[in-house]
């Protein structure tokens, strides 16, 4: 299932475009055309939902619907429900950044003014693909739309402070609101049909190019989330209030001194082992009909999780708990065949979870990061890796772009880098800690775009345990130049991760 191969590491936000944030436009295709062109065969992005708190993908308003702000209103004029005249307004965005603030209320406009001109002009043949649309994904759609609605009419309240029949889904309460927000559900249901679209079009684009696409699922999804409202039994949750009870992160580790405290809710493992785990099927089999593969960020936590009790300003004072993993990647296995999974197994890893991620042969992550501060044994060195079942990377969305990480490091710290590279210089970095991923026995190696640039931190994507400022980097129209493409092609060529 996994051939060598190699890709780029890119969420769709940062690609350019007119509307201050990128989309699956135009210039999703363009970058389509440029990893063919550098003879990449893999794009992964990070996780799709709607964003929430902080703008972050790793705290969505739902794990099953997609983010408005990644539909492209160009494709919606091609559609019909939008004209150019109508962005002729469009604001001066920064290029290099997403404003999200002023960016996701403008696109909010050109979406409701998308529906309004679907309701004026859609054919009846369009009518009914909406219709289907809705009837097919009702199992989640009905509950997301419906909690979007009352979260817009509440101006932004997390559902625990809505009004307590409304916090408790009591039947009634349901039912008056779906009455009284009806015209709001269904534009909520209109933007998660656009965004299905728009995505299995360029998905069929990525196929034709030979590209495959990896999806991204965080172990945890946000509190504040229809997912958790609707399923509250699936949590650890105050059963009066809906608040967190057990809330979720990971001891001090190499991000932090006193761990990462993230405010997701555990899960209640036994609720959802006797309900045969049918939220996190759905939730894959969701995910698996948009892209090719799927990375499982935080992997170690289906083997043991830390959780923390509610109240704690820190995650020093947290407990591992053991999980059903190997009976959840069974059932898994089970209903949905071959398993096109990524462990994301980094941190606290255990004997417990490298022989869970083993048992059911799923690739780890090697991140070079990560390979220089412990001498010649460091398993994320390449000379280290057993076998070919390894995503090697220079670095991740967490990590500092490898210019940054480099320039960030003591004299010495440098040096070992350069020593084991058997490098003179620090001269062009990346392009050394590329070539040493591509040239590594792993089956696939991946990069950050940024990365391929040669940029410094600036252009870092997230700063673990910082809560603002994140997520925003973009990059410009004019960069995918040919020289870039050629060089990467050349390298992977040169080590067997290209078709020719």
């Amino acid at each position: 299932m996994f051939t060598r191969a190699a890709g780029i590491l890119l969420h769709p936000t940062s690609l350019p475009g007119p509307f201050g944030s990128g989309d699956l436009g135009p210039a999703s295709r363009q970058f389509l055309d440029w990893l063919a062109s550098a003879g990449q065969q893999l794009w992964q992005v990070l996780p799709l939902g709607p964003t929430g708190y902080g703008y972050s993908p790793y705290l969505c308003y739902s794990a099953l619907a997609g983010n408005p702000a990644l539909i492209s209103p160009e494709l919606l004029a091609e559609e019909g429900w939008l004209q150019e005249s109508d962005w002729a307004d469009c604001p001066v965005f920064p290029s290099d950044r997403v404003d999200f603030a002023s960016v996701l209320p403008y696109r909010d406009q050109l979406l409701r003014r998308a529906y309004s001109r679907f309701l004026q002009k859609a054919a009846s043949s369009d009518r009914q693909l909406f219709q289907a649309f809705c009837e097919q994904e009702a199992d989640w759609l009905d509950d997301y739309a419906l909690f979007m609605a009352i979260k817009q009419a509440s101006q932004g309240q997390p559902w625990t402070e809505w009004p307590e029949a409304l916090r408790q889904r009591q039947p009634q309460a349901l039912a008056k609101a779906r009455d009284r927000w009806g015209g709001e559900i269904s534009f909520q249901q209109f933007l998660q049909w656009q965004f299905r679209e728009q995505w299995l079009a360029l998905r069929e684009e990525a196929q034709a190019r030979r590209i495959s696409l990896i999806g991204d699922i965080p172990i945890y999804v946000a509190h504040d989330s229809a997912d958790v409202w609707a399923n509250p039994q699936f949590f650890a949750l105050d059963p009066e209030t809906g608040a967190v009870d057990q809330q979720a992160g990971v001891p001090p580790d190499y991000f932090s001194e006193t761990g990462q405290l993230w405010g997701n809710p555990v899960y209640n493992w036994a609720a959802l082992q006797a309900d045969g785990y049918r939220w996190w099927l759905q939730r894959l089999q969701q995910l698996l009909s948009l892209v090719d593969y799927i990375r499982i960020d935080h992997f170690r936590g289906l083997e043991a999780f830390w959780s923390v009790p509610a109240g704690e300003e820190t995650a020093i004072d947290g407990e591992w708990v053991k999980a059903p993993g190997a009976d959840l990647l069974s059932t898994i296995r089970q209903q949905l065949g071959a398993l096109p999974i990524l462990a994301e197994d980094l941190g606290v890893i255990t004997p417990e979870v490298e022989d869970l991620r083993d048992r059911f042969e799923l690739p780890g992550m090697k991140i070079l990061q990560f390979a220089f501060d412990s001498g010649s044994g460091n398993a994320y060195l390449p000379h280290n890796y057993w076998g070919r079942r390894w995503v090697v990377y220079t670095g991740t969305h967490d990590n500092d772009t490898t210019v940054g990480w480099f320039l960030s490091r003591n004299d010495s710290d440098r040096q070992a880098v350069l020593d084991y590279l058997g490098a003179e210089s620090g001269w062009e970095i990346e392009w050394k800690l590329l070539r040493l991923a591509w040239s590594s026995t792993a089956d696939w190696a991946i990069a950050p775009l940024q990365d391929v640039f040669g940029l410094d931190s600036s252009a870092r994507m997230n700063r673990p345990g910082q809560a603002t400022g994140n997520w925003d980097w973009r990059f410009g129209a004019d960069w995918l130049t040919g020289d870039r493409a050629h060089r990467l092609r050349r390298l992977s060529q040169l080590y067997g991760r290209c078709f020719g």
